[in-house]
């Protein structure tokens, strides 16, 4: 009983999620409201209040939940892999993760601009973990010699993280029919240059 509950609650947690970020995507947060996403989720307004104490702590857990999706896809794509191949797997899978959730890309990239919000901090944090797995894959190149030695890696791994989301982006609303093999390669190629100047 307590699995099957527990089972349930994941996935309306999951509806919920999903609702949000299309909805935000759509209308901004501050036109959407609990209601609006109640509807769309295929649930009553007491069940998102049930879930989340209010519109933000839903919003915080939305960025914790898709954050923390992209950074397992990197540790994944990343294990095992000696350097050169973990930085092709890294964009890859940052790629992927785009084109899988296209809406909270959208909406991640413009919440990294806001200052303003009561979950700036959170995402900072967030953020900050992302790019710290891309670090770790960076260093490790620098480490084998396979990249500069004087490479700042932290910038280096923040711009990686930073040009992978627009450029992704960029790709899907504007050459959805580009194949992703070939947007990996550009921004790879960028990423080689840029590493090599």
């Amino acid at each position: 009983m307590t699995d099957g509950r527990s089972r349930r609650r994941v996935d309306t947690r999951q509806r919920l999620f999903e609702a949000a970020v299309a909805l935000i995507a759509e209308q901004g947060y501050s036109a959407t409201t609990v209601d609006d996403i109640a509807a769309r989720a295929g649930v009553a307004k007491g069940t998102v209040y049930y879930n989340f104490p209010s519109k933000t702590a839903l919003f915080e857990a939305l960025l914790r939940h898709g954050i923390g999706l992209l950074t397992d896809g990197f540790r994944t794509a990343v294990a095992g892999q000696p350097p050169r191949a973990a930085l092709a797997a890294l964009v890859r899978a940052q790629l992927e993760y785009i084109q899988r959730y296209r809406a909270f890309a959208q909406l991640l990239l413009s919440e990294m601009w806001r200052t303003n919000r009561q979950w700036q901090q959170t995402l900072r944090l967030l953020r900050a973990e992302a790019i710290g797995t891309i670090a770790e894959t960076v260093q490790a190149g620098v480490d084998s010699g396979d990249l500069p030695a004087d490479l700042d890696v932290r910038l280096a791994s923040s711009a990686l993280f930073g040009v992978g989301l627009v450029v992704a982006v960029d790709w899907l609303v504007f050459q959805p029919d580009r194949p992703i093999a070939e947007v990996q390669e550009s921004l790879l190629a960028i990423v080689r240059r840029v590493a090599h100047t």
